[in-house]
């Protein structure tokens, strides 16, 4: 079989120089970050799932760019920041320009099953769709299709080239699950109901629906906490496996490389394609999702209107500058001395 395998692969694609394939584990691709932010953690799986970039894993929660954006509480009028990247990562993604989109918020089933909770750990399909996770199981099969085809063609330095990244990915996958404990989420509210207005960046809306606890969990303080000395070290020892692994895979016999630079490719296309389908946010236990269709509105000055008719209260809109504020409350002062707004 495996003399056959070779002759098949053998006259299957030009004989080109591929000395150079590992180099493509290097390219500075977001998937896999992307993937860890949606599903707010890594699990077992996700170290069979060999995408250019998976070093960058550790940096997930930067996909937010930086925004940080305004957030007002409007049943308390209460005015603050959305702290957490892996959120606002997921409302850039819904938001449109010129719409309000509607998310609710709601706490996952609990289930304290320890066989469910051993099959969470290698595969949470909580915020999955089946198609998405069909392309994801498609991309761990890819995996180990290549390992088997590699093991009959006996080329061992492809074996290990491949072996090495999954060291990688593993280490970095049991890093994020260290990291992502639920910390400070600020005092607990339980029976309380929010409703939240957030300001994106490019004019677009954010409407957030749910219990005040769930709301604080997806929204403040950390998703990934800072990473320790310890933590640190392994990211470390993990990024210098993949740039090892571009030195070596030029001693991969020819069809190794093919093998190789398949597995890359199809991979981040895979997981491209799940991360595309995964239209629901899983954070800290609690799922977000698009609660029908965004509403476009001419002007922001409508939005707030509307919005402060519905709530009977626009201390809110004021503090986040959607409305000008009265006369006779710019005039009121409180017993601090503050101005009223």
């Amino acid at each position: 079989m495996s003399a056959a395998l070779q002759s098949w692969l053998s006259k299957g694609y030009p004989k080109v120089s591929l000395d150079a394939a590992g180099l493509v584990a290097l390219a500075d691709l977001s998937t896999v970050a992307r993937r860890t932010a949606l599903t707010g953690n890594s699990c077992l799986l996700d170290a069979l799932v060999l995408c250019p970039g998976l070093h960058k894993q550790q940096d997930a929660p930067e996909l937010n760019g930086g925004e940080y954006p305004a957030c007002a509480a409007m049943t308390t009028g209460y005015v603050f920041r959305v702290e957490n990247g892996a959120t606002v990562h997921f409302l850039q993604k819904v938001g449109r320009t010129g719409h309000l989109t509607t998310l609710s918020v709601s706490a996952m089933a609990e289930d304290s099953s320890p066989y469910r909770n051993t099959l969470r750990w290698i595969y949470d399909a909580g915020n999955a769709t089946m198609f998405s996770t069909a392309t994801y199981l498609l991309a761990v099969a890819l995996t180990l299709t290549i390992l088997l085809l590699l093991s009959f063609l006996h080329d061992w330095w492809a074996l290990a080239v491949i072996g090495m990244l999954v060291l990688a990915r593993l280490l970095n996958v049991l890093v994020v699950r260290l990291r992502a404990t639920e910390g400070w989420k600020g005092a607990s509210e339980p029976g309380e109901k929010g409703d939240l207005l957030i300001l994106l960046s490019q004019d677009r809306w954010i409407r957030m629906c749910g219990a005040v606890d769930d709301l604080k969990a997806v929204t403040s303080g950390q998703w990934l906490r800072e990473s320790t000395f310890f933590e640190s070290s392994v990211v470390a020892f993990a990024t210098l496996l993949v740039y090892l692994d571009a030195a070596l895979a030029g001693n991969a016999h020819q069809e190794g490389k093919v093998l190789l630079l398949i597995l890359l490719f199809c991979s981040v296309a895979l997981l491209g394609i799940a991360n595309e389908y995964t239209e629901v946010l899983k954070m800290h236990g609690r799922l977000v999702e698009v609660d029908g269709t965004p509403k476009k509105y001419h002007r922001r000055l409508d939005l707030a209107s509307e919005l402060i008719k519905e709530t009977g209260r626009e201390d809110w809109a004021v503090r986040l500058g959607m409305v000008q504020p009265k006369k006779n409350a710019e005039e009121k002062i409180d017993a601090e001395g503050a101005v009223t707004m």
